[in-house]
């Protein structure tokens, strides 16, 4: 059976706060632990009315103490933002309280706007290092040298399991010269999808890993009818309609048709940026992962979901993962 894992990015529903959206996601995380998710991986957003995951190893710490054997982890942490150091320290301390429960996922881009990166105090230039910062943070991961002069305590010995994220060659071409584990951000920004697995399975080198591992992340929409998973999914069509264009907020609450608050052109346009998606009942999900695992043939699948209604929401995640096992059988 291909593994499969949960992406969340804590919404924060409309009519809801910042500690209803974390309640949430602690209850999720206890629920995908029981159904059989494979990791609990956190992303990382700044500046955002509709997300509550900017203190992303502050919510992973919170998550891996409220489940019990579940892999916890970054999906990511973005590298600019931070001095490799300190995400080696603050992920250290996670792997010596939780040993072998941590994945430490790292992206390339910011995640938020320029007046966001100058209150982070790091500067675009972040994202031209990344390649170095990235093989710097691998080592004050790694056990020390006697004559290093900057130590990671905790970190050091951790050998926390690194991975790439992207939406681009860039990450592919990095993570198989670095011999890491690749996970394309296909939810959201898929239109290199196709040619970056292939760039990736062909230029890896063993290194971290001795094989290429791919994980695709695709969207998930479950309900009991083909229209209630259409339904659910206009929440997230309107958030990324609204980020689009330059007013993000709150998840919106549903509505029948996404039609009906998106001219021609823009529903278009966002169903093109969200196509890796599973939406309907039981049989229209099951027929949308067997296409995409047919197609890209992931070593495993990473789900996210933007429902507005937090019951809902779980029932979507319970019913992908029926699907997915039942699938195996």
């Amino acid at each position: 059976m291909i593994p499969y894992s949960l992406l969340d990015l804590v919404p924060i529903p409309s009519g809801q706060t910042a500690t209803d959206a974390l309640q949430q996601m602690v209850d999720l995380s206890q629920h995908a632990e029981r159904w059989g998710y494979n990791r609990y991986w956190l992303a990382e957003h700044h500046n955002s009315r509709g997300i509550a995951s900017s203190a992303t190893a502050v919510l992973i710490g919170q998550v891996l103490a409220a489940t019990r054997s579940i892999r916890v982890g970054s999906g990511g942490i973005m590298l600019p933002n931070h001095a490799p150091l300190v995400v080696a320290e603050q992920f250290g301390t996670l792997a010596s309280i939780y040993p072998d429960r941590i994945d430490l996922g790292l992206g390339r881009a910011p995640g938020t706007d320029m007046n966001t990166m100058r209150a982070l105090r790091r500067g675009m230039s972040g994202a031209d290092r990344f390649p170095e910062e990235v093989i710097e943070l691998m080592g004050f991961l790694q056990d020390p040298s006697p004559e290093q002069p900057v130590r990671a305590v905790p970190g050091e010995g951790t050998n926390v399991p690194v991975w790439i994220l992207g939406s681009s060659l860039f990450g592919a071409q990095l993570a198989a010269q670095l011999g890491l584990p690749y996970a394309f951000a296909s939810h959201f920004a898929p239109d290199a999808l196709e040619e970056a697995v292939e760039l990736y399975r062909h230029r890896f080198q063993p290194g971290v890993t001795q094989e290429p591992h791919f994980m695709l992340a695709t969207n998930v929409f479950a309900a009991d009818t083909d229209a209630e998973g259409i339904r659910l999914r206009t929440s997230m069509q309107q958030a990324f309609l609204n980020l689009r264009k330059g007013g993000p907020g709150p998840l919106p609450t549903p509505v029948d048709a996404f039609s009906e608050v998106a001219t021609d052109s823009e529903e278009a346009a966002v169903n093109h940026a969200l196509r890796v998606s599973a939406h309907g009942d039981r049989t229209s999900v099951r027929a949308a992962f067997a296409d995409m695992i047919a197609k890209y043939q992931p070593d495993e699948l990473i789900l996210t979901s933007m429902i507005h209604d937090h019951t809902a929401r779980l029932k979507s995640f319970e019913i992908a993962s029926e699907v997915l096992r039942d699938m195996a059988t």
